[in-house]
């Protein structure tokens, strides 16, 4: 009867919901993280027009840009609106079904930023260190097989990752002490063995994460060493300054990441690991279209002419 009982748990609540028990707080939470969601949503919609729109953007580095700013509306997606649900609600629940599906598609989405951040990474290294075959190396066709396979790898990876975790079985009444469904939080509050999701887990990590990371270093050690070799001022300047926007994203993401990771494993507070968790999900998806509007002319003169010819049209 116990098992059976595990096995026909049809929801879990999340503790953290709105981040804080105080009711007097839910409403400015609420206000708070929907205009952040907002401003995340339109700005990063701005970034996708404008480049679709202008075909001087029309090349290899706005290419993954605007592939990165479609999956961040995503990655906020998969967490922000059924948070503002529960709040609005005054409820803590999440089904199932709803939670097997958030674990998947933040692992999807999560998973793509770091990949599209380290094949830009080499967009950037190509693009400095080997100038004259820029356009021959970094072709449509290569750009778009560079997309689709970090599409494939995600999403195989994370559906092993479900599978998995379809195999536990998880108590009645099961509280996450989170405000969304994370993999590694579901492994923990797990009423059965979970030594091969926690292995699968150490192992996918390790890969995801290293061979990213490694690629990104790589890159930029590639790029600053063949700007040690210019003789120009003006030349270093503005072939660093094409890459000033990414190492921002790049500092960012991996930055507030490193945050939600010390954070879980120093400190037992679940309400600073929830905290980080924020600046990870939803600061950084917010911050990465102001950092490259404001840091790139091209973008800017492009929104410019996006807005002027929206604001002329009937």
């Amino acid at each position: 009867m116990e098992a059976d009982n595990h096995t026909k748990v049809s929801e879990f609540l999340l503790l953290k919901e709105g981040l804080s028990e105080d009711p007097e707080l839910q409403p400015v939470f609420y206000g708070l993280f929907l205009s952040m969601y907002l401003v995340t949503v339109f700005g990063n919609l701005l970034i996708i027009l404008a480049i679709s729109s202008d075909p001087y953007l029309h090349t290899p580095m706005y290419f993954f840009l605007s592939n990165l700013s479609f999956i961040d509306i995503c990655f906020i997606t998969t967490t922000v609106p059924k948070m503002l649900v529960n709040i609005q609600t005054q409820s803590k629940d999440i089904s199932y079904i709803a939670c097997l599906t958030q674990v998947y598609f933040f692992m999807i989405f999560a998973g793509l930023d770091n990949f599209l951040l380290t094949v830009m990474a080499y967009d950037r290294f190509v693009a400095i260190c080997h100038p004259l075959h820029y356009t021959f190396i970094m072709n449509p066709r290569f750009c778009g097989l560079l997309v689709l396979m970090s599409w494939i790898i995600i999403f195989s990876v994370s559906l092993f990752h479900i599978l998995l975790m379809m195999r536990l079985k998880f108590c009645i009444g099961t509280k996450i002490p989170h405000f969304f469904c994370e993999l590694a939080q579901m492994i923990k509050v797990a009423c059965s063995d979970a030594l091969l999701n926690n292995i699968f887990l150490y192992m996918a990590t390790a890969l995801l994460a290293v061979f990213p990371v490694t690629g990104i270093f790589f890159s930029y050690s590639q790029i600053v060493s063949s700007l040690m070799r210019m003789s120009s001022a003006g030349g270093k300047y503005k072939a660093f300054s094409t890459c000033g926007s990414h190492l921002s994203v790049v500092s960012l993401f991996y930055g507030t990441a490193l945050g939600v990771y010390l954070s879980s494993t120093v400190t037992h507070s679940s309400q600073r690991t929830s905290i980080a968790s924020v600046m990870y999900t939803v600061v950084t998806p917010m911050l990465n279209p102001f950092i490259y509007s404001l840091r790139n002319k091209d973008v800017k003169g492009a929104l410019r002419r996006l807005l002027c010819s929206t604001a002329s049209s009937p």
